[in-house]
């Protein structure tokens, strides 16, 4: 590996150093010196330092570990008649040890040097290159960015390297979480997302967010999120949750991405498929009856008519549905996942939205993050258990060929594959477990309880729907079939809507994994795209002049042509990565409210107070009370 040394008029000669092995060494020649390094770059010297450095052809390279696999070149120029400078740091950073030459003045005036001043030299010179990366990291090229985005037209907030927007947005949030809605308003925007609506209309539909490197870009606009969302060659990839989100949800479907994501969706799809589901919605509407039966016998004991905080009691129920539908027989461990999954969610949403929070702090030993990694054990434990139960049991009745008709057996038995060959470790099935556990149950209480609060409010609709669930699927004593399901059409309607007013989730994010041209907006690879799911379902350039109204006649002609953009229902997502479980939670919704509609009429109690909060998913910050009022037989 050698270097090239021409003249300068300055009496310099460059030293051109070039990629080779760590563990390189300082040959001698005045002329051409070869010096093998790790990242290479271009240093001014003095013919006068070649000879210094030709008088020590043995000097090894000093070897420092890289940071979190991150390696940093550093370079030095030496002048005539002054001590070693920095020229630059290397702004590209390879997962390689971090090679380091320092010459001392000592070398550059042609004296020997000692070792106390080599290593000094060394140190400073590494705190010296750390200083710089971070300058160029926090200051430059967040800086440079705004200024490319602003030269198309993208303008949003200054750039805040330290602590961000924080204060203003804790000031928002704080003025917005004082105030309730009335019942018949549907906008918590300036509840749970103040911010972004101001900035919105300061700086546009689309814009800069000023904190991060390199800064965020909020999308606002339909074309753009849907070239994000419908990507299928990973331009737009998931962001990195954390160790507090995965510890909730596991890497399952929802965050893998590239290959290990089609891997994994070849294992779990088919256990969503629709006749698959339709076999499930007898456990379903059994588990929704047993829940109804108990409101009947408190509304009964009280002359017909009982109050009841359904935002809990959904909860339970769907968690139960889960349980039934994903481990059958093993239900009961089923609930456990259940609970434990409750308190991470806890410590999810206090680590997250933690004022104070430390970078790092979520892998130290606090009691907090001890308690989530006991929980994390228990769940996977639990889980374990369950799959070993069922792979034993299926290979002592391996003449049957028999995994179970569960989501758990269905995913099983596709992962087996036709070669006996596992697609995916016992380990992954149990992140795919996580996954459509709390997906599972956590969107379809909320959904469920959302519809409750509009058809409590909105008693016409309520009529409406009673009167078609009856002609669809019978009185109060007919079982409920997923074919009579399909047929209620407007169900669905008031489902979507609900969807659309409520989604459980108000933002989501992607990373652009490379350079992108983004609808005509230059946009730099690592910038992270905020889709703010609850502000677009209200864009009333899209869903009309009504956008914040309760209307479910939008639908009635299906989600694609609610509006004149055929993909503006953004609950579930769109594209390759929407949600694969919609169906399923489609399905339970309307077993459930199909059984709710034959047996009561209800309004929302008088103490109802109407404010939804953003607890990782959208719901009332008080719960949902119901006064339930029992039909004649």
């Amino acid at each position: 590996m050698t270097t090239n040394m021409s003249k300068s008029s300055d009496s310099r000669e460059t030293l051109l150093l070039r990629s080779a092995p760590e563990s390189s060494k300082i040959s001698q020649k005045a002329s051409e010196i070869s010096c093998e390094v790790a990242v290479g770059r271009a240093v001014p010297v003095t013919a006068k330092l070649a000879s210094q450095l030709s008088a020590r052809r043995n000097q090894s390279l000093s070897t420092l570990p890289a940071r979190d696999g991150v390696a940093e070149w550093l370079l030095v120029s030496v002048g005539t008649e002054q001590p070693p400078r920095l020229v630059s740091p290397a702004l590209s950073f390879r997962p390689a040890p971090l090679a380091f030459m320092s010459l001392t003045p000592g070398m550059a005036m042609g004296g020997g040097g000692g070792g106390v001043g080599l290593v000094a030299a060394a140190l400073a010179a590494v705190a010296a290159t750390w200083l710089w990366a971070a300058l160029v990291r926090l200051v430059w090229r967040p800086y440079a960015t705004a200024r490319a985005f602003a030269r198309q037209g993208v303008r949003g907030l200054p750039h805040r390297p330290f602590r961000g927007h924080d204060k203003e947005v804790k000031a928002m949030l704080a003025a917005g979480s004082g105030e309730t809605l009335d019942r018949g308003s549907h906008d918590f925007i300036p509840r749970v997302m103040p911010h972004y609506r101001a900035w919105m209309s300061r700086y546009g539909k689309v814009f800069l967010l000023g904190s991060g490197s390199p800064p965020s870009l909020c999308v606002g606009k339909f074309d753009m999120v849907n070239r994000i969302l419908s990507d299928r060659t990973g331009l737009y990839a998931k962001v990195n949750p954390g160790p507090v989100i995965l510890a909730l949800l596991g890497m399952g479907l929802v965050l893998t991405e590239g290959e290990d994501w089609a891997r994994h969706r070849r294992v779990v799809h088919p256990a969503f498929a629709m006749d698959k589901l339709k076999m499930m919605t007898g456990a379903m509407a059994a588990c929704a009856a047993e829940v109804i039966r108990a409101w009947e016998a408190r509304a009964a004991a009280a002359g017909g008519e009982v109050t009841v905080e359904v935002g809990e009691q959904f909860a339970e129920l769907t968690a139960d549905v889960i349980s039934h539908t994903a481990f059958g027989s093993s239900y009961r461990q089923g609930k456990e996942v259940f609970l434990a999954q409750r308190e991470l969610q806890v410590i999810a949403f206090t680590s997250i939205y933690n004022p104070s929070r430390v970078p790092g702090m979520q892998y130290a030993p606090t009691k907090s993050n001890m308690r989530r990694w006991k929980l994390e054990r228990k769940v996977r434990d639990t889980l374990m258990a369950v799959i070993d139960e069922r792979l034993a049991a299926a290979k002592e009745a391996a003449a049957t060929g028999g995994y179970g008709s569960d989501l758990l057996g269905l995913m099983l038995e596709a992962n087996a594959g036709e070669d006996g060959k596992r697609l995916m470790s016992m380990d992954e099935i149990i992140d795919e477990c996580k996954t459509f556990f709390f997906a599972g149950h956590e969107t379809t209480s909320h959904l469920l309880t959302w519809a409750m609060f509009l058809l409590g409010t909105h008693p016409e609709w309520q009529q409406r729907l009673r009167e078609e669930v009856l002609r669809e699927c019978g009185g109060a004593e007919a079982p409920i079939s997923a074919d009579a399901l399909s047929q209620l059409k407007l169900v669905t309607m008031v489902l979507y809507e609900t969807l659309r007013l409520y989604g459980p989730v108000t933002l989501t994010a992607r990373r652009a994994t490379a350079d992108a041209d983004l609808c005509g907006v230059k946009v730099p690879k690592g910038t992270s795209l905020l889709i703010p799911f609850a502000i677009l379902h209200r864009d009333e350039e899209v869903w009309g002049a009504d956008a914040g109204e309760f209307n479910p006649l939008r639908f009635r002609d299906g989600v694609r042509r609610a509006t004149a953009h055929p993909n503006a229902l953004l609950s579930f997502s769109i594209g390759p990565r929407s949600c694969i479980g919609q169906d399923f939670a489609m399905l339970e919704a309307k077993a459930t409210l199909a059984l709710i509609l034959r047996r009561f009429t209800f309004e929302v109690a008088p103490e109802y107070v109407h404010a939804p909060a953003d607890f990782l998913t959208l719901q009332p910050l008080q719960g949902l009370p119901v006064v339930l009022k029992l039909l004649d037989p």
